[in-house]
């Protein structure tokens, strides 16, 4: 099992990456998102990655954070949906974006993706609903200052509910400014909640 590629990018095309890793060129499948996310060529790149296999080929997709790539494991394990698929749904939605369509039951958000019909989204989001808990923030979150005390369980309260580290640690600290520090953990993470949603 491949689990990353650490190297330089050679090229990138409009669905694929080439990731040059000790003077072998590694052919990588990757989301828009994750394109996008790549240096250019020549510059040192990271990429998490998950090895396909099948009858008559290898295939290498990567990814540009541990939170896609698990969520493309997750969407693949869905009837259905294949690598091409879960990719498409990779590139127009982020996977804090997705945790939360999957959370709310929304198919419709899921369904902006390419080649993703309202049955595909609907039993999208039906059978990932008790997945979702597992699915890893990724290093954004990891690099996140967290704050002690009920603030702290206040920001952790919105990263469950999928607000992205950065949204939910600001909302969080304009809530306590206004509140005060002695607030008890109820009306924060409510306050807090209103400051995120606008």
């Amino acid at each position: 099992m491949i689990a990353h590629l650490k190297g330089l990018v050679a090229s990138t095309g409009i669905d694929h990456a080439v990731i040059e890793v000790a003077g072998v060129g590694y052919l990588v499948g990757a989301s828009a998102r994750t394109l996008a996310a790549l240096p250019p060529a020549g510059e040192a790149c990271l990429v998490h990655t998950e090895l396909l296999v099948g009858e008559d080929f290898l295939r290498l997709v990567g990814f540009a954070n541990a939170a896609e790539r698990d969520w493309f494991r997750l969407l693949t394990g869905v009837q259905g949906v294949g690598a091409r698929v879960a990719l498409a749904i990779l590139s127009a939605l982020e996977p804090n974006d997705l945790s939360r369509a999957v959370m709310a039951q929304d198919k419709a958000t899921v369904a902006r993706a390419n080649g993703v019909g309202p049955k595909l989204a609907e039993r999208i989001v039906r059978e990932l609903k008790d997945k979702v808990g597992g699915v890893a923030l990724g290093p954004a979150a990891a690099a996140q200052v967290v704050p002690a005390g009920a603030s702290a369980d206040a920001v952790s309260a919105l990263l469950n509910l999928g607000f992205r580290p950065a949204e939910a640690s600001a909302a969080v600290a304009a809530a306590e400014e206004e509140l005060g520090t002695g607030v008890g953990l109820d009306a924060l993470v409510r306050l807090a909640l209103r400051k995120a949603a606008k």
